[in-house]
């Protein structure tokens, strides 16, 4: 059960970096966050400012199917969903920097990994 564990976090880790840096572009990555709108014209800002909640929303969902992806576990996807959203928006309002935001992520995979093991849930 364990080298199942170990290959399993290897997975979920090598899925958040498949989500994290190659499957989110710029403008998701800048535009996801509240306050990014400097430069831009203020109907651009109005834009923005309205579509903010939907691509961090869309780029959390896409880690919630990266972690259901490997563990077929609904509930563990939507808890990565709502983990990954949270994270990412206290690092979008400077509570914490790039870092500290990974090491949250990575955590957050061993928290599964955890819970697997346990059978907690």
């Amino acid at each position: 059960m364990v080298e199942s564990l170990l290959t399993l976090l290897f997975l979920l880790i090598a899925g958040h970096m498949l989500a994290d840096f190659a499957l989110q572009n710029q403008w998701v990555a800048t535009n996801k966050n509240r306050h990014a709108r400097n430069g831009y014209t203020p109907d651009e800002q109005d834009k923005m400012e309205k579509i903010w909640p939907w691509l961090l929303t869309a780029h959390a969902f896409h880690h919630g199917l990266m972690v259901f992806f490997f563990t077929q576990k609904l509930w563990l996807g939507v808890l990565e969903t709502v983990v990954h959203w949270l994270i990412d928006y206290g690092k979008t309002e400077k509570l914490y920097g790039f870092h500290v935001d990974q090491v949250l992520h990575i955590t957050s995979k061993l928290v599964w990994i955890a819970l697997l093991y346990f059978q907690v849930l």
